[in-house]
């Protein structure tokens, strides 16, 4: 009983660790290839802003078409500029078939996994790591993935510096931190989870949903909702993705917006 004990704390300690500010400062020196020096957060770009928001914008613009017979409620609030766009790009995506048609065939449709390889080239998924004791990881499963692209996105309750996320905090390794300090808290499970659910309900405005949930289930509707389970380099294996800081727009498309993957903790904090 007592070896079974220390074993889980051993193993408890192992994952923790990286969280733990002093041992982090004792052990940089150690393992060179976790650090990646940024001059400023200016220059903490891989792509430009521009890039990342043309991919999410193809991609959401793709999920809502493919997804077209369960977008009525919310085409009926917008202007008929914006139906004639999405009723275009449907009869780009499925030549032929008129919108009343489509409501009634449901095998036209693809999943969302499927939707990312056909507009990005490659999907990934969620699965166990090869890494020991690091749980899950994330993997390109179909495709190949161009240099520079963007591959996933981290979803989760944002928190600004002041705000309380202890509880949260408690035994949970998916908080990232921002350059400005800004927290997400990316964990599906346990009051991470109550809290996120609570603000997507708080924000939603009628049938438009300021956020993305289904992250939180084994349903993802936006595939790339999956970046809290990549996992970090080793000394054996260098990191073959980073992360990169993004702020969307003010003017992003407010339909697109039931793909994203994130919510302000605060209601006045829109970001």
């Amino acid at each position: 009983m007592p070896g079974r004990l220390l074993r889980g704390l051993w193993q408890r300690w192992r994952r923790y660790k990286y969280r733990f500010v002093p041992w982090i400062a004792l052990n940089l020196s150690h393992n060179p290839r976790t650090l990646r020096y940024v001059p400023e957060e200016s220059k903490d770009k891989v792509i430009s802003d521009e890039e990342v928001l043309g991919t999410l914008l193809k991609v959401f613009q793709a999920l809502f078409v493919n997804d077209f017979n369960k977008q009525s409620d919310i085409l009926t609030v917008f202007p008929e500029p914006v139906k004639t766009k999405y009723q275009d790009l449907l009869s780009v995506q499925h030549p032929g078939v008129k919108q009343l048609e489509y409501r009634h065939q449901q095998q036209n449709t693809f999943t969302p996994e499927e939707i990312l390889y056909k507009t990005l080239g490659f999907s990934v998924t969620r699965a166990p790591s090869t890494l020991i004791s690091a749980g899950k990881g994330v993997f390109v499963n179909k495709g190949l993935v161009p240099k520079g692209a963007v591959v996933s996105m981290y979803p989760g309750t944002v928190y600004q510096k002041y705000e309380p996320i202890f509880f949260q905090s408690i035994g949970n390794p998916f908080i990232f931190r921002c350059l400005d300090g800004v927290l997400i808290d990316g964990n599906d499970k346990g009051i991470s989870k109550v809290v996120y659910r609570s603000c997507n309900g708080r924000d939603q405005l009628g049938p438009l949903k300021m956020s993305d949930s289904t992250w939180l289930t084994s349903e993802i509707h936006n595939p790339l909702a999956v970046g809290q389970y990549v996992n970090n380099c080793s000394n054996d294996r260098a990191a073959n993705v980073c992360y990169q800081e993004f702020d969307v727009p003010a003017v992003f498309p407010i339909e697109l917006k039931q793909y994203l993957p994130n919510i302000a903790y605060s209601y006045d904090k829109q970001r």
